[in-house]
């Protein structure tokens, strides 16, 4: 059985108009399947968890909407052999896509999920944040802290998002807030450790984002050596006295090109500790965890059955 979770709302409505036609296709097929679209945040989360729960059968299960779409399902997932996550993007950004290379076209990405050729054992990530009360959410694409996460909040109640995303110019939107929160942004002191035994300490760090694929905001390669299959998870710290120092390493990062500049480093670990000295946000895959000051993070070695 096939159960598609649809975000109609998904990049200002886009989502439903790929909807439509995906519906056409599957009725023409004769396809067996089942929809569930989401009125609300948090609905894709449920309809994941009520479908994934105790499930003996193999099932498949497609994403239609966005990064955020597809963390929701991933979050409410009950990890079991028989089910496999199929994703047809239908979003702003579209990392987890752009990752996977998967075909612009909705109908290829569905004729993709139907007669598959291609299976994949993917990593995650479970991102823990909390003081009396520990939270855990899992994320697909990337989680940061700092001014990455900060740009995700803006943008989430942004309204020229929505313009520019009509326009179908909606990267910039990503670029104009990130521009926008790195005038106003101040850097933090704070450290990480990594797999529980490295310790390194930070003056000026603006954000530190972790990836289990290389892209964030739209095509920020801010991770170019992730690797989804490979257990581990890649840290990039934004660290720098001047701010002025930080422009090329965005500008890389938006042309894909790997920075070697003292205002970036690079780490890989399988888990990983971040304290800052002050509160800052928190994103997963671009959805909200509020400001916190201190995460820990770890990668999940392939549990996550994908048709690619």
């Amino acid at each position: 059985m096939y159960y598609f979770i649809v975000n109609p709302n998904s990049c200002c409505g886009r989502g439903k108009i790929i909807w439509d036609k995906l519906e056409r296709t599957l009725n023409a097929s004769g396809v067996e399947y089942q929809a569930y679209l989401t009125e609300k945040p948090g609905d894709a989360k449920i309809f994941a968890k009520n479908l994934t729960e105790g499930c003996k059968e193999s099932n498949v299960i497609i994403a239609v909407g966005g990064d955020g779409t597809v963390n929701e399902i991933l979050d409410g997932y009950s990890m079991c052999s028989c089910v496999t996550l199929g994703y047809i993007p239908a979003g702003s950004g579209n990392d987890l896509a752009r990752s996977l290379k998967l075909p612009k076209n909705p109908i290829r990405c569905l004729n993709k999920i139907l007669h598959p050729k291609y299976y994949k054992l993917m990593d995650y990530g479970v991102l823990s944040y909390g003081d009396s009360e520990i939270s855990h959410r899992r994320f697909m694409v990337s989680t940061g802290i700092g001014m990455d996460a900060a740009v995700c909040h803006n943008l989430l109640y942004s309204r020229t998002k929505g313009l520019l995303h009509r326009l179908r110019i909606g990267k910039l939107a990503y670029l104009l807030v990130g521009v926008r929160q790195l005038i106003s942004a101040k850097p933090c002191k704070g450290y990480i450790v990594l797999n529980g035994v490295q310790k390194i300490e930070f003056n000026h760090a603006y954000f530190i984002s972790t990836h289990i694929h290389p892209y964030e905001g739209g095509g920020f390669k801010f991770a170019p050596d992730a690797d989804f299959e490979d257990g581990k998870l890649s840290v990039c710290v934004m660290n720098n006295r001047k701010k002025s120092k930080l422009v090329c390493v965005l500008l890389n990062s938006l042309m894909g090109k790997k920075s070697v500049n003292k205002g970036i480093r690079f780490y890989s670990c399988e888990e990983i500790h971040i304290h800052m000295d002050r509160p800052m946000a928190v994103h997963v895959d671009g959805e909200s965890c509020f400001c916190q000051n201190d995460v820990e993070i770890r990668c999940i070695s392939k549990k996550l059955r994908m048709i690619v």
